[in-house]
């Protein structure tokens, strides 16, 4: 943990398109990583829309490295600094350095003028030394580099042995993925549009894709979501692949009753209603959240009773008609779509696994009952962890005789899609 933050300065002398300032806002971000807060409480979004791209590009790819970034630093500093930002900034800049080697003047420029903006501008002088230090040693330094776990892997010790252990012939294409910025991919509205004619749209526009699954298109290239065509008219989705597979494995009959029980953003809600004319019932706890599904539905041109509750207490929200198929994309520890949200792989501890397993037993102990006999559940995580995924089930249908599964798949991140598990469950007659 680091020290307490010093509240954060929106005012700064440094050009807005800077590198400088790219600096100076992506070390306040790092800084509130490492002090435990996550990227998802919408921090990002109070960096002006023109710097935000340059930030979030210098943010991510740090805390994606930050297991080598950190050994890097330790190695150049000769006792731990007490200033978080400047501390994030040097991080940021080394990670900078290694990907930018030709700029090195000028990353080691724009991050001593960053270190202006910070405690009263007094470590300039440090942060110049430290980089230039680097830049002397660097050989040195990466040799050393490959004698440190947490360094080559990039993921905390427990996570890397936790997948080691599960998954021995997988775990290194695993973390290797997990360190890579993750690919981009659109599903195409069938119900408005041929996925040959959107790609061909795309092509027109200069978007190279490839089809993938049932509906899905994986870009070459990502791009902002305002080059998609028609992404405002409801044509297509961002969506990974690999959460495609929700609506392509559960597959409800035309005018089914649905359940989506954990439904917040909305995209694999979606998806079911563009497949076919559904009854179909969204929850998720928090009201903020509804009103994302809801958002998605409206440019989807698409409709379903979106409610706030909690799925696992059903007596609050379930009118007593069963559902012929129930969707669970239950909270995780999303060590599947960790390339994603980088941050989770600091913040998260490895008692968190056991957490979110209890949590999983409870939401299946709530919902199974709501399912008719006959009917389908589909349980799915952004996990790579078994205690989250196939031991889950299997301790669930020892217990269930009704149940029995019908179908499973691990997906494993790879250049195409995340991490998901999905275990498809009948209720016997």
């Amino acid at each position: 943990m680091s020290p307490a933050l010093p509240p954060f300065s929106p005012s700064s002398r440094l050009p807005p398109g800077s590198l400088a300032y790219a600096f100076w806002q992506a070390a306040d971000l790092i800084a509130r990583v490492r002090a435990g807060r996550s990227l998802a409480d919408n921090a990002l979004q109070r960096v002006s829309a023109a710097a935000r791209p340059a930030v979030q590009d210098l943010v991510y790819t740090t805390l994606r490295a930050y297991g080598r970034g950190d050994f890097l630093l330790t190695q150049l500093l000769e006792r731990p600094l007490t200033q978080p930002a400047v501390h994030a900034l040097l991080l940021a800049a080394l990670e900078r350095l290694e990907k930018h080697a030709q700029h090195a003047h000028t990353i080691v420029d724009q991050a001593v003028l960053a270190a202006g903006e910070m405690a009263r501008g007094r470590l300039r002088g440090l942060v110049n030394a430290v980089l230039r230090n680097f830049l002397r040693r660097q050989e040195a330094l990466r040799a050393a580099l490959k004698q440190n776990p947490l360094a080559t892997g990039q993921h905390p010790a427990w996570w890397q042995s936790t997948l080691q252990n599960a998954w021995p012939e997988q775990a290194a294409s695993i973390l290797a993925a997990g360190n890579t910025p993750p690919p981009m991919a659109v599903r195409v509205n069938l119900a408005r549009i041929r996925r040959t004619d959107y790609q061909k749209l795309l092509l027109a526009e200069g978007i190279a894709a490839t089809p993938h699954g049932e509906a899905g298109l994986c870009l070459a290239h990502p791009v902002p979501v305002d080059r998609l065509p028609g992404f405002f008219d409801g044509w297509a989705s961002v969506q990974d692949p690999g959460a495609q597979r929700a609506a392509e494995i559960l597959r409800p009959a035309p005018g089914a009753r649905v359940l989506d029980a954990c439904a917040a953003p909305g995209g694999k809600t979606a998806h079911l209603l563009e497949t076919t004319t559904l009854d179909l019932l969204a929850l998720d706890r928090h009201a903020a959240r509804c009103r994302h599904i809801e958002e998605t539905l409206a440019r989807l041109h698409l409709s379903a009773q979106v409610r706030t509750a909690d799925c696992s207490q059903p007596a609050s929200w379930w009118d007593g008609r069963p559902f012929d198929a129930i969707l669970a994309d239950v909270p995780c520890t999303a060590s599947g779509v960790v390339r994603r949200h980088p941050d989770a792989k600091w913040l998260r501890r490895e008692d968190d696994i056991a957490s979110f397993s209890r949590s999983q037993k409870s939401i299946l102990e709530a919902l199974w009952p709501l399912l008719r006999p006959g009917g389908q559940f589909l349980y799915a995580t952004c996990s790579l962890f078994p205690a989250e995924n196939q031991q889950q089930i299997s301790d669930f249908l020892a217990r269930h005789a009704d149940a029995e599964r019908l179908h499973e798949e691990q997906l494993f991140p790879n250049a195409t899609h995340d991490g998901f598990f999905y275990s498809l469950l009948g209720k016997r007659l």
